[in-house]
Order: C-alpha cells, then structure tokens, then sequence
C-alpha cells in the first residue's frame, strides 16, 4: 500500500475513530484530542503497517494504547505525597510488617539477589519493581515490547530459584 492509499484509508475511518475515542473517553474534547493523537501516531508509524493486518484493527490499537498511556501518565501525575506527615519520625517499624530484625535482613537478602542478577534482567526488572509498565520500559530501554517481558519473566525465575527457601 503507498502512502496515498495509505492516508485514504485513514481518512475512510474517522468516524469509526471517533466512535471509539468517544467510547473510551466519554468525553468529546477529549476524544478529538485522542483521535488527533492516533491519526498522527499512525502516519509516522505508516511503514510499520504489515499489507496483510487488519488496517481498522490496527488503527484502533494504536488509539487504545495511546488512551491507556496517557491515563498511566495522568494518574502518576495525579499522585499526591501529603507533606505534612513527619516521614522521619513515622513509625514505619509497627506498620510495616517487618516488626522484626529477621523482616528487615529478608528485605536486606532479597534486594542483595536482585542486585545480583545481571544487567540485561536487573534493569526491566527493577523499572517494572518501580510502577513502569512493560511498554514504557521497552520505550526507556530501546528494546520490544516482547524482550521486556521475556528478560522480567527470567529475573522472577533467577530469582525465585535464588530464594527458593525464602519463606
């Protein structure tokens, strides 16, 4: 498909996206921006379109993951710290479960066999420890989509076999 039909074909499909924004939004600014947002992120990924997918399917996609992203991105950004409470003096021994010295040594042995796996697993595995999605991280490290998950689901097996005893 050339650029042309590709940019016709898109064009064919605005009311379906709009339909779908509007779904996902609920909201019509909102979905105009969502729609906006697709259409442009589809025509700078124009050559990544394989001729024999499902064009709307593919299309409609890219607009769900761009919703879901930016919701991720609203609701970290929406996330509040309340500054009044003295983190010095909280009282985190009595609610943190690990009321003992034991608790705190097992925290102590399972961050040591982290730190141990080697970088290629430790880096997706600690971004995906620290609230990043598996998308985000690809996009952080410049890898698929796939080999993050693939290297996380390695370093949860690196490690359960590390800590096997660990109970």
């Amino acid at each position: 498909m050339n650029a042309l039909q590709f940019q016709k074909k898109l064009l064919s499909m605005q009311e379906n996206m709009m339909n779908f924004a509007l779904m996902l939004t609920a909201n019509k600014e909102d979905a105009q921006d969502l729609m906006q947002d697709t259409t442009l992120k589809v025509l700078d990924n124009q050559e990544k379109f394989v001729d024999n997918l499902n064009f709307k399917g593919w299309v409609l996609t890219v607009m769900r993951n761009i919703f879901i992203n930016n919701y991720h991105k609203i609701v970290r950004s929406q996330t509040v710290v309340d500054q009044s409470v003295d983190l010095y003096n909280l009282d985190v021994v009595n609610n943190s479960g690990f009321d003992s010295p034991d608790g705190s040594y097992r925290i102590q042995e399972i961050t040591e066999a982290i730190n141990r796996l080697n970088d290629e697993l430790k880096m997706p595995f600690s971004l995906y420890l620290s609230g990043y999605k598996y998308n985000e991280i690809a996009e952080k490290l410049g890898v698929p989509l796939g080999t993050v998950k693939s290297r996380i689901f390695f370093a949860r097996q690196e490690l359960q076999k590390v800590l096997k005893d660990f109970r």
